[in-house]
């Protein structure tokens, strides 16, 4: 009977092979035709660039879950191997050959405003002033990644810290953590970075810390739910019983249990953060000119600039896009792991 099985499972998987890789080319040929073709407008060469995709999808998919015996899912894969390669790019692109990302004086030269080809020296366009679109993505994401993990970072030590303290000392503390708490939670966020941005320099360091406040409040909650449930479970009643000292119990027996869910949460908030950073410098409110960032990017296309150069919004939006969904995806497959609250105590 084994036999039979593997035998009637052979050609099954065979053609799925076969029909995957069918896909997968065609979907590639597609796309690759949809994003250098010059015989259609915008939105046709978008139509195209879709479609090849989702054959590539659909193909990649099948021929994974004809080689693995199970389904795969791909969407998580590639997000993962985007952040990832993006995040390698961005670290090493003042290494990389690259074009001009911020001098303008060495642009002179450069075609303005030119629509991405792919076999050209600036595969991804120029911009008004001649700046390579790719260079300038890649050095964005340098500083929109910068001061996301910054800002995630303090964030999350603090509010954390904050949140363990008042979940296990209760009463007085945690009434007085909570007010804290509310209050800046009663803040529009957007008014709050206007407000601090106009105050302090648009520096990294400064967006940092001006991006961390909004982290700090839902990390002091999710830090303080779980470290309520945790002081009553068995091992902390043990520690507790033997002698060990409350900066001890928290540290040993709380932190380590806490960490994970906060953690989670964190991959979540830079999605967030990096929006936030974003929408700052789209207003004039965060990294100035020349520096670029996905949000000043993004700002070039005002005054009709996108209504006859598209790929000058196009081509950051896809790089913010990408990047947000991608870390939103992680971050929700880490909270499904490591969310303490769906587990049972």
């Amino acid at each position: 009977m084994p036999s039979e099985k593997r035998g009637t499972r052979t050609p099954h998987r065979t053609r799925d092979l076969v029909i995957g890789a069918v896909l997968a080319t065609a979907g590639l040929g597609l796309a690759v035709f949809g994003w250098s073709t010059s015989l259609l407008v915008l939105a046709g060469k978008a139509a195209l660039v879709l479609a090849g995709l989702v054959l590539v999808h659909q193909g990649v998919s099948r021929v994974l879950q004809a080689l693995r015996g199970r389904r795969t899912d791909l969407i998580f894969i590639v997000s993962v191997v985007w952040l990832v390669g993006l995040i390698l790019l961005a670290l090493l692109a003042p290494l990389l050959p690259l074009g001009e990302h911020s001098d303008v004086a060495t642009t002179l030269l450069e075609p303005a405003n030119m629509a991405p080809r792919l076999l050209t020296d600036h595969p991804l366009g120029t911009s008004s002033q001649g700046l390579d679109l790719l260079s300038r993505s890649l050095h964005g994401a340098r500083t929109s990644l910068m001061i996301s993990l910054m800002a995630v970072t303090i964030g999350t030590l603090v509010g954390g810290s904050i949140g363990v303290v008042a979940g296990y000392f209760r009463h007085g503390v945690d009434s007085v953590v909570g007010v804290f708490t509310n209050a800046l939670l009663a803040v529009p966020p957007l008014i709050l970075l206007i407000a601090l941005s106009t105050v302090l320099d648009p520096s990294l360091r400064n967006m940092a810390l001006a991006l961390s406040l909004l982290t700090i409040p839902s990390m002091v909650r999710l830090a303080r739910a779980n470290t309520i449930a945790f002081a009553q479970r068995e091992f902390v009643m043990a520690a507790r019983l033997m002698g060990a000292s409350r900066f001890r119990v928290m540290l040993r027996e709380l932190v380590p249990n806490v960490i994970l869910p906060v953690v989670s949460m964190a991959i979540v908030m830079i999605s967030a953060l990096i929006v936030a950073e974003a929408s700052l410098s789209f207003l004039g409110l965060g990294i100035q000119q020349p520096d670029p960032t996905w949000g000043n990017m993004i700002a070039e296309g005002e005054g009709g600039a996108m209504e006859d150069y598209p790929h000058i919004v196009l081509v950051p939006g896809a790089f913010l896009f990408l990047t947000v969904f991608s870390f939103n995806l992680l971050g929700e497959k880490a909270q499904k792991r490591w969310d303490t609250r769906s587990a049972k105590l």
